[in-house]
């Protein structure tokens, strides 16, 4: 199943389930008992969500203006330096505990928006991401059995301000600017995912590669995140987290290479799909 969220033409807020590229929407009554998809999630409904959004017609994509799959989740949790070959570009070693920073909800878009380069700086990178969204309650949960508290997978843009991440070791000024990051366009369910081994995750810069992996180059997988994060916190329903970026981010590479004002950046990740978004310059 592919889960998303969107704006419709009359300006309600709203979600459903995305077939063949096209939208079907959960309809009013399905939404008077499930507010948002992460209710939904929360409420272990996306069985009946299907149903009803089978009850739809289809929208075209183009008719709606897609906001990030979980619209304000709880937590968005980054995991920084995870890909061998991230670390091996940075000339560090592998970190033996996962590296963690946040981003606040506000600063991450849809499919489709315009992300912003802030005013204030200059150095706007790009990190293609593959996201894991948490779908019920998970506390001190083993890595063997972690990927049973996912309910999807997605597309990230960790848009990063370097020089406002490098002021000091904490990464969080330089990853949370307004609207400098993105999701989507949907969550896709594990059942259509398969190992995430086998998934290859590409960014394009105006057409470009600018980087390509295999999801397999992760440092930390995914059921090792959960177990880490989870001795911390709970994970709750609609709780997202970003598995970090692999190499030729714009940082590294000779000569550097930001992301400027009528870009366009494409983070594509095999069976989940291409989340696609232009820059802007912050006014």
């Amino acid at each position: 199943m592919q889960l998303c969220s969107y704006i419709l033409s009359n300006g309600d807020a709203s979600y459903g389930v995305m077939r063949d590229g096209d939208i079907h929407d959960a309809g009013d009554a399905f939404k008077t008992k499930h507010t948002t998809l992460c209710d939904a999630i929360a409420a272990d409904a996306l069985d009946a969500l299907d149903q009803a959004a089978q009850q739809s017609s289809a929208m075209s994509v183009d008719t709606v203006q897609m906001l990030p799959p979980i619209v304000r989740p709880e937590k968005i949790i980054c995991i920084g330096l995870n890909y061998m070959s991230h670390i091996k570009e940075t000339g560090r070693d592998k970190p033996k505990y996962p590296s963690i920073f946040n981003r606040y909800p506000d600063s991450v878009l849809g499919h489709n928006a315009a992300l912003l380069r802030p005013k204030v700086s200059e150095k706007f990178d790009f990190e293609g991401e593959l996201a894991v969204v948490i779908g019920k309650p998970a506390r001190h949960v083993a890595a063997a059995d972690a990927l049973d508290y996912v309910v999807g997978y997605s597309c990230f843009n960790d848009g990063s301000v370097r020089d406002f991440q490098r002021h000091t070791s904490q990464f969080f000024a330089g990853k949370s600017f307004q609207d400098s990051g993105s999701m989507g366009p949907c969550i896709v369910t594990p059942d259509e995912v398969g190992d995430l081994g086998d998934l290859m995750m590409e960014t394009r810069l105006n057409g470009e590669q600018v980087q390509a992996t295999s999801i397999g180059d992760l440092a930390f997988n995914v059921g090792e995140i959960i177990e880490y994060l989870s001795t911390v916190i709970t994970l709750l329903p609609g709780d997202v987290i970003a598995t970090g970026t692999p190499s030729g981010v714009g940082l590294f590479r000779e000569p550097q290479l930001w992301m400027k004002a009528g870009d366009l950046i494409e983070v594509e990740i095999s069976k989940l799909g291409t989340l696609r978004n232009t820059i802007a310059d912050e006014v």
